[in-house]
Formats: structure tokens, sequence, C-alpha cells
């Protein structure tokens, strides 16, 4: 699937590193991997996403990685703090963009990201109809909803500890908010979303007002170091 690009970092996210994985769920996977630095100087230069269904696979590679993770993108971010049974590559590299995760974070980008992924999330919701709909409607319905509460919660916990919970400490409060808003509590997801919003406006938090970008730039550089022909390299 990478051809000559090297995998540096994976593991399983979605419901099943959270702990909401139900018989039958999607298992889903995301990972970086490292393009031969001299192939960004071609006329095609490498890929940026390589991204496959059945089996849900989603790669970024390093540069497009770091820029989405800075950004606090959730699904991004989510790779460098899972639990360690969730990784399936690990790597030099990889070892060390976990040790750096912090370095991504910031407040304001946090904030706006999960946040901003809630708010999708309930438009979802919010378009699904009259509430009479079919069984696989409000299966995804559901679902919606869960990533709606998971998000806010993940996110109000990043921006208050600058840690981020993957695996939840209770799944079934997750699960049955889900069940709820599928059976027509809308307004519910809509009160979750607004008080997170008065959250954000209200906790302090440790997070700086902009990412450590330096560091990350040093991991990148290293990356493109590290994947340059031998004859280029010094090696």
């Amino acid at each position: 699937m990478l051809g000559g690009m090297h995998l540096l970092l994976s593991g399983i996210v979605g419901s099943v590193a959270y702990g909401l994985a139900r018989p039958g769920s999607d298992v889903d996977r995301i990972g970086v991997y490292a393009a031969p630095t001299v192939a960004f100087h071609g006329l095609r230069p490498p890929r940026e996403s390589v991204v496959t269904t059945d089996p849900d696979v989603t790669l970024h590679e390093a540069g497009k990685y770091a820029r989405l993770a800075l950004s606090g993108n959730p699904t991004a971010t989510e790779l460098m703090w899972l639990p360690d049974d969730c990784y399936e590559t690990r790597t030099e590299l990889g070892d060390r963009l976990v040790a750096i995760r912090s370095a991504f974070l910031s407040a304001p980008r946090i904030r706006d990201a999960y946040l901003g992924y809630a708010t999708q999330q309930f438009r979802k919701l919010a378009s699904r109809g009259d509430g009479t709909f079919s069984a696989d409607t409000r299966r995804r319905t559901a679902k919606h909803a869960r990533h709606l509460a998971r998000l806010v919660h993940q996110g109000r916990l990043l921006y208050a500890t600058g840690i981020l919970e993957i695996r939840l400490a209770d799944p079934e409060r997750f699960r049955a908010f889900g069940d709820r808003v599928a059976g027509g509590e809308l307004g519910e997801a809509r009160a979750l979303l607004a008080e997170a919003e008065r959250d954000f406006d209200t906790m302090r938090t440790p997070l700086p007002d902009r990412p450590d970008e330096a560091t990350v730039e040093r991991w990148l550089l290293d990356v493109r170091a590290t994947h340059l022909p031998p004859e280029l390299s010094g090696r």
C-alpha cells in the first residue's frame, strides 16, 4: 500500500480504542509514514495521504500529519495518545513523535477543533428528519450522538489538564447518551454542546496560546534526514 514509503507509527483508533465498540463495530486505523526525502524534489511529489476502506485505514505522510496535529485535529492527535495495546507499528521516530505530543497542543486550536468537530456531529443529528426513520438510521444517529459526547468530553479534559483520554473511563454513559438522542432527545445533545462552549470560555488551561512548532519541526527534519539515500545523508 505504501510502496517505497516507511510506516513510522500506526494504531487502532475509533470505537475500539475508546472502549465503545460493539459486536460488528468497524476497526479503524490511522498511521503516519515517511516518503523518501528526494521524492519531494521530483515532478510528482509523494502522496500526502493513503486512505482505504475495508479495512478502514488512513495514513498521512509525516509533513501532512504534523500540520493536522498542529491544527488540533482530533483524529490525528489521538494517534499520539493511544493506550499501548492499540499501537500496531512503532519505530524510533514514531516513539519520538509520541514523546513530543504535548508540543502540538495549543489552547485556541484545541478549543476550536474539538468544538468544531462536535458541532459537525450535532448538525448531522439536527438534519436527521422528523424522527420516523429506519433502524439503520437510528443506529447512525446514536453513533453521531456518541461522537458528539465523546468529542466534548475529550476536548474539555485535554483543555483542562493537557492530557487526552482515549479509553473512556465510563463508556456506558456515552452509549446511553447516544441511545437517548436516537430516541428523540435532540435537546439533550444541544444542551451538552452549549454547556461545552460555556466551559471552554471559563475553564483555566495549562495549554499555551501557540504550539511548540520548533520542537515539531526538529522531529520532521530528522524524519527527512533519516529518509535520505546513504550517498546524500553522509551515513
